[in-house]
């Protein structure tokens, strides 16, 4: 098992639940209106956007580098009584799932251990894997919240959606950009402080 790897398992392994098991708002905000075909949920964590894309009646296969994340999130399935996802372990560095989907999804798709260029190469390999028609969705924080004043990686860079954008280096005239927006909203801090937090979205569509 490699550092990348450790770092996912040991995340995941110190707490029983990391993440609140609801599917992402912005992720249900821009998938609603879709049509449901197949669908890739790229770095699904504990499986909450995944089991909720199922029971829209997408045909999900979702992806993530952590063992311990993909059995927690299989659970949450069978838990939900969610049945027909594909859950596959990949390390985006070096291997991607096979075949093209009708809506691939990168939700606060964000590493600290990641290293310079990773991220852009998963997001391209990402939009090669749209099917025609079908659309890419990427959520990813703008920052810190407001509130913290000392946060846990002083290093990490927040990709503007016009970073993201240029980084995918898309096709001319094969793509239409649908949504390029920031969004803020209130983050409470975990001791009840007031503040905010500012998220990017960007969702684009290939031709069919």
């Amino acid at each position: 098992m490699d550092a990348t790897q450790q770092f996912w398992e040991d995340f995941y392994r110190d707490k029983d639940q990391v993440w609140s098991g609801n599917a992402n708002p912005i992720l249900v905000n821009e998938v609603a209106a879709l049509t449901p075909g197949t669908a890739l949920d790229l770095g699904c964590g504990e499986g909450g956007d995944a089991i909720w894309l199922t029971q829209q009646g997408w045909r999900v296969t979702a992806v993530d580098i952590s063992d311990v994340a993909l059995q927690r999130a299989a659970a949450h399935a069978a838990e939900a009584g969610v049945e027909g996802i594909v859950w596959e372990r990949h390390d985006l560095a070096k291997s991607f799932p096979e075949g093209h989907f009708d809506l691939v999804s990168a939700q606060f798709f964000h590493s600290p251990v990641a290293d310079d260029g990773e991220r852009d190469k998963a997001l391209r390999r990402a939009a090669e894997a749209v099917a025609p028609g079908g659309t890419l969705v990427v959520a990813g924080h703008a920052g810190w919240p407001t509130w913290m004043e000392e946060p846990p990686h002083k290093d990490v860079h927040f990709p503007t959606t016009a970073e993201v954008l240029e980084s995918l280096a898309l096709a001319d005239g094969e793509w239409t950009v649908e949504r390029q927006e920031l969004i803020t909203r209130d983050f409470p801090g975990p001791d009840g402080q007031q503040g905010t937090r500012s998220d990017n979205v960007l969702r684009v569509r290939r031709s069919g």
